[in-house]
């Protein structure tokens, strides 16, 4: 596959793209209920495609204000290594600095590796003055 005809469009996929590509890229699966639950509340998302078939997202959530977070970069896994978390993440962040507000607060959880393409967008390790908490509901 050829990233360089990869298009990149302002919408997030459905909920059924969404945990198709959640699986192919090894992410932790999620319910179509939760997602077509909770990805109406999408505050801005990208999708990348490739013969109109859904190979890469990104979204951003939050209160709109105060909070924002980065979620969901997936790219698929014959995709990956040519540029397109970073063609997700250019995007999600010029949104996120043409609509947070100052003192908004931008955060992500960076899975291995990710953090240094993370790190590229001005994202910083918290440690130790603050570690990612997360459950998961059983």
């Amino acid at each position: 596959m050829d990233a360089a005809q990869v298009e990149l469009v302002e919408r997030f996929p459905g909920a059924d793209d969404y945990c198709r590509l959640r699986a192919d890229a090894g992410m932790a699966p999620r319910t179509i209920d939760a997602a077509q639950r909770g990805l109406p509340n999408t505050l801005y998302g990208v999708s990348l495609l490739l013969d109109g078939e859904v190979v890469g997202m990104g979204r951003v959530i939050g209160d709109g204000g105060c909070f924002f977070v980065v979620v969901d970069i997936a790219v698929a896994p014959a995709l990956q290594g040519q540029g397109l978390g970073k063609r997700i993440m250019a995007a999600l962040d010029d949104w996120l600095r043409a609509n947070a507000p100052p003192s908004a607060v931008v955060s992500l959880a960076a899975d291995g590796d990710a953090k240094h393409l993370y790190a590229k967008f001005g994202f910083v390790e918290t440690t130790p003055l603050s570690v990612n908490m997360e459950y998961q509901v059983d």
